[in-house]
């Protein structure tokens, strides 16, 4: 069974993994799949995390980004029930246990991997697609606490099961990641975007505009920048997440509220001229200068993006990875994502980029990496640099602190 997935090892990890490892790996799957449920005949499953390349918080006032699905995941070994029960065993995790028989939405659920379940059946059985049981042990190389959005990929993970098993494989990976954020929205109780959903499920680099939220516009990339020359680093600051939800919550409605004094839900809405000639008033009424910084960045982050999206598709990669530098500079000084306000001496953020800069010394780029505030950065480092820049990050952030990923071309899917 095994030998079947060599052939599909290069697809999923890119062109630097171990086959033994990977085989071990997946033999530990299956073994530990018999044990638990007494079944030989098995599927397999896979999803990745996501990298975001382009776009630091544009998506929830309907812009313009760049994700890429990555090397690193969450698998899944499958056998259909004959029940309506989906049991989920997470290596590390409680065993998750759902009747989907009832797919009514209860509070007691709120921020579960049940609830997510739940939703998520309830999605497809909206969709005109009955679902029953299965049952699934799963193990995951998707960072946590990374901003490689681990529990989007759980979601289209779990949305494919259903798709593949009782589907037929009709819904196609950005449905998958719509059903994802329904749940997560509808049942879990986040009010996340699709940016993760679709940066996991669909495989490769895309720009995704949101102009249309219930329909965006996917623009698939073939770019692989291991052949550039570069590897993308991410680096985990090993900062503390606590107490941040308010760095993080305050960043869509501060922007809204500059789209609000035109009259308008999000920044999209707005044209630049309007909002840089009528900053003086928008000052007087708001009494935020950081709402307008923030929208600044918003704009500037748009036009960037599609600027990105083209170097991309050139293969410009020196102009792309000068854009890069742009964002992760906009991030600091007018998003101001980098570290928090309630905790300025706390800032290890800043200290990686700032590391990074003396080690790449102009070459390849750096920024931050997802929401900010705390986690990780994003690296694009010359390959024959790879050694010692994560070696000046490990003196400071300590052994492990980052790894190498790749771009992955296949999306969720059933790979056995």
């Amino acid at each position: 069974m095994l030998e079947k997935l060599h052939g599909i090892y290069p697809a999923l990890y890119g062109k630097n993994y171990d086959e033994k490892d990977m085989d071990r790996r997946f033999e530990s799957l299956i073994d530990k799949h018999k044990e638990l449920f007494k079944r030989d005949d098995v599927m397999l499953f896979s999803a990745a995390g996501r990298s975001e390349i382009a776009g630091n918080h544009t998506d929830h006032n309907l812009g313009l980004v760049i994700g890429a699905t990555i090397n690193l995941d969450t698998i899944a070994c499958v056998s259909k029930r004959d029940d309506s029960r989906v049991i989920i065993a997470s290596e590390g995790f409680p065993v998750v246990d759902v009747d989907i028989s009832d797919l009514e939405i209860k509070s007691e659920e709120r921020n579960t991997t049940e609830a997510l379940i739940r939703g998520i059946a309830k999605a497809f059985r909206e969709r005109g697609i009955e679902v029953g049981g299965y049952q699934a042990n799963t193990t995951t190389r998707v960072l946590k606490g990374s901003g490689l959005s681990s529990s989007a990929a759980i979601e289209v993970l779990a949305a494919e099961i259903f798709n593949n098993i009782y589907g037929s494989d009709k819904l196609d990976p950005v449905e998958l990641a719509k059903i994802g954020q329904y749940a997560e929205n509808v049942y879990f109780g986040k009010p996340s975007g699709l940016l993760d959903q679709i940066s996991c499920a669909h495989g490769g680099i895309v720009g995704i505009d949101f102009k249309d939220p219930k329909n965006p516009l996917i623009t698939p990339l073939d770019v692989d920048f291991e052949e550039h020359g570069y590897a993308l680093v991410i680096t985990d600051t090993k900062g503390n997440h606590a107490d941040l939800t308010e760095e993080y919550a305050s960043v869509p409605p501060e922007m809204r509220m500059v789209a609000s004094y035109f009259g308008k839900d999000n920044l999209r809405e707005v044209e630049y001229a309007d909002f840089i000639n009528n900053i003086k008033e928008i000052r007087e009424k708001l009494k935020n200068d950081r709402a307008i910084l923030r929208a600044y960045h918003f704009f500037k982050e748009n036009e960037r993006v599609a600027l990105m999206l083209q170097e991309l598709k050139d293969e410009s990669i020196d102009t792309f990875l000068m854009l890069v530098e742009e964002s992760g500079n906009s991030s600091f000084k007018y998003l101001q994502n980098v570290y928090p306000s309630s905790s300025p001496s706390e800032q290890g953020l800043s200290l990686a980029l700032a590391l990074s800069e003396d080690v790449l010394e102009g070459e390849g780029a750096s920024r931050v990496h997802g929401g900010g505030f705390a986690g990780t950065i994003q690296a694009y480092v010359p390959e024959y640099m790879v050694d010692k820049y994560i070696r000046r990050m490990e003196s400071v952030f300590g052994e492990g602190c980052s790894t190498c990923i790749a771009i992955r071309k296949l999306p969720v899917a059933r790979i056995l």
